[in-house]
């Protein structure tokens, strides 16, 4: 037994493409399988969150704050992940993805200043901290902000 060979149990499923409310022949004919009366027997559907004229709980619930849709997300990244790189190569946003660094580089990359670096690159990213920009060109390498 594998997902591959699991089937429903025999019987257990029922068709559902025959056509209700078309006479009694068609054995779903008169109240179409709604039962009799009631709301749900009835066209016009409630909306969703309806709740019969309690207040719904989207209504309830206290709203707080705002979300800023001008905000920009940015993705740090620490001088001591661009050590996999070799001396003197060029880093851009493009080779920390395919280095895997970064997976989603978002609104833009920003180098910050943790960790310790040893190898002379050639870095440009979109923003750059004062530690990372003292560190990387204390080696002898560039901070090109693009």
């Amino acid at each position: 037994m594998d997902l591959s060979n699991l089937r429903p149990a025999e019987g257990s499923k029922h068709s559902d493409n025959f056509r209700r409310g078309r006479g009694h022949a068609s054995g779903n004919g008169k109240t179409a399988g709604k039962g009799h009366k009631g709301q749900k027997a009835r066209s016009g559907a409630t909306r969703p969150g309806f709740e019969g004229g309690q207040m719904p709980l989207y209504r309830r619930i206290p709203k707080r704050g705002f979300t800023n849709r001008n905000t920009k997300v940015i993705v740090g990244i620490n001088v001591s992940a661009l050590e996999r790189f070799d001396n003197d190569a060029v880093v851009t946003v493009e080779t920390l993805i395919e280095s895997g660094i970064v997976k989603n580089p978002r609104d833009g990359v920003k180098i910050l200043g943790n960790g310790e670096l040893t190898k002379k690159l050639n870095v440009k990213a979109d923003a750059f901290s004062e530690g990372a920009k003292a560190k990387i060109e204390a080696l002898g390498g560039t901070c090109e902000v693009i």
